[in-house]
């Protein structure tokens, strides 16, 4: 499938050195700065409920994020090249990126529109009303069900992509030379 990566020059760089290119906690951490370990946690999360899913390194530990259609590409910015690459399906995994989006923060993934309406009903009834705090703080004590309903959610993510490609991320957990089409760089 043909995707696209936005990432610092180094990372080509480090393809055509070594031979592929894995994300390493250091660039995370770079990149996310003071919120590192949150996504650190989150990533490692996603990396282990896919190696059963997706065909991927032993040693990779973190997603590579694909945009999917020409639309999602995010533009060059300084510092930064453009990866245009075609990756064969069985290292490539399409998430539906609003479920994601729920997972990232900490919120139900629902079934469809009106499962989640039962759910924010639940929490107004119970006056909640931040439902991330039922998995960050000892709130989620005094909710154990609900902690457990929104926690068994997420593997809602795993349930298939969106029909519509535009509403889908992609992950891949290396990056191999074979696999880049075009390198676009920043001018």
């Amino acid at each position: 499938m043909r995707v696209w990566t936005r990432q610092v020059p180094q990372v080509w760089e480090e393809i055509q050195t070594t031979g592929r290119y894995l994300v390493r906690e250091e660039y995370v951490r770079a990149k996310n700065l003071e919120i590192s370990d949150y996504y650190i946690g989150l990533y490692r999360w996603l990396t282990e409920m896919l190696r059963s899913r997706i065909d991927m390194p032993a040693d990779a530990k973190f997603p590579v994020w694909l945009a999917l259609t020409e639309e999602q590409r995010l533009p060059l910015a300084p510092n930064t090249i453009s990866l245009t690459l075609n990756i064969p399906d069985e290292h490539l995994y399409l998430l539906d990126y609003d479920k994601w989006g729920y997972r990232v923060n900490l919120w139900y993934v629902p079934l469809d529109s009106e499962d989640e309406a039962r759910h924010n009903e639940e929490l107004a009834r119970m006056g909640i009303g931040n439902e991330a705090l039922l998995i960050t703080s000892p709130q989620g004590n005094f909710y154990p069900l609900l902690k457990r309903k929104i926690e068994s959610s997420w593997m809602r993510i795993f349930e298939g992509p969106n029909e519509r490609m535009d509403l889908n991320v992609g992950v891949v957990f290396e990056i191999l030379p074979e696999w880049v089409e075009e390198v676009e760089f920043y001018d």
